[in-house]
């Protein structure tokens, strides 16, 4: 009997923290929602409609079908990423992350529920600008598993990743040093843009080890059929990822890291 309380309890939290989460985005879904599909529109204006006439082909296709899929996992990955910065930050500069820790919940609960809420921001703007892309490019879809799993799996490794940054914040400015310094370049420099095949020797190199090429890639043969890299080694490296992550984020919840005056 105490164990179907249990559960039932720790289904009640988690409800509740994704309840909570989602509202609060839908709330206020003129800053979470619209911004990133404006942006997006304005890449595949300028890069897709007006640079990508130059430009001609990429990967033996049409430049703007090109750029659709690592745009919308630029999307994803900011969006996933910096919901939970501000979420998590929020509630411990609020000071009511304190009164999750003291509940019965157990830190997975706690971190499954900030991670739902940004996967689900994450997705919806994923679609709100694959939407918009088909607008401009038609609509495209290779293989519906793969597309559907890199796009939840790379949105569940930044939303951990953005957790681990929040705990560490100490003040707003720190939510966005690894969005501008870090995040933001990897992922320009992901393949978003142009085909890893084409660059030299030395620089190819360079950018495999990027991860984010692995995501965009692997994202791009479930929209249109295309890759640079072996879809094994994308997965590989995306559970390894989320799995690593998952276990930095229960070690620091669990101790109380930035979180405990």
């Amino acid at each position: 009997m105490s164990e179907k309380v249990t559960a039932t309890t720790y289904w009640i939290g988690y409800k509740t923290i994704v309840i909570k989460e989602v509202n609060r985005i839908l709330r206020i879904w003129a800053q979470t929602l619209i911004p990133p599909v404006i942006t997006m529109s304005l890449y595949f204006v300028i890069f897709g409609a007006i640079i990508g006439r130059r430009v001609g082909e990429m990967g033996g296709m049409p430049y703007m079908d090109f750029i659709v899929p690592g745009l919308i996992m630029l999307s994803v990955i900011t969006n996933s990423y910096g919901n939970i910065t501000s979420s998590f930050f929020g509630a411990k500069f609020g000071r009511h992350v304190e009164e999750l820790l003291v509940s019965p919940l157990p830190p997975w609960i706690i971190l499954a529920g900030y991670v739902s809420g940004a996967v689900f921001r994450a997705l919806a703007v994923g679609v709100l600008v694959w939407l918009v892309a088909g607008v401009f490019s038609g609509f495209h879809m290779h293989n519906a598993v793969v597309t559907f799993s890199v796009l939840l799996l790379t949105a569940v490794v930044f939303s951990l990743a953005g957790f681990i940054n929040a705990i560490y914040a100490q003040k707003f400015d720190d939510i966005s040093i690894i969005p501008t310094f870090v995040l933001q370049p990897l992922t320009y420099l992901g393949g978003v843009f142009f085909s890893v095949s084409l660059l030299p020797g030395i620089a190819q190199q360079l950018a495999l080890a990027n991860p984010i090429v692995y995501m965009v890639n692997a994202f791009r043969y479930g929209l249109l059929g295309v890759t640079d890299v072996a879809l094994w080694v994308t997965y590989l490296m995306m559970v390894g990822f989320a799995v690593t992550l998952f276990f930095i984020c229960m070690t620091l919840l669990t101790r109380g890291v930035g979180l405990r005056s």
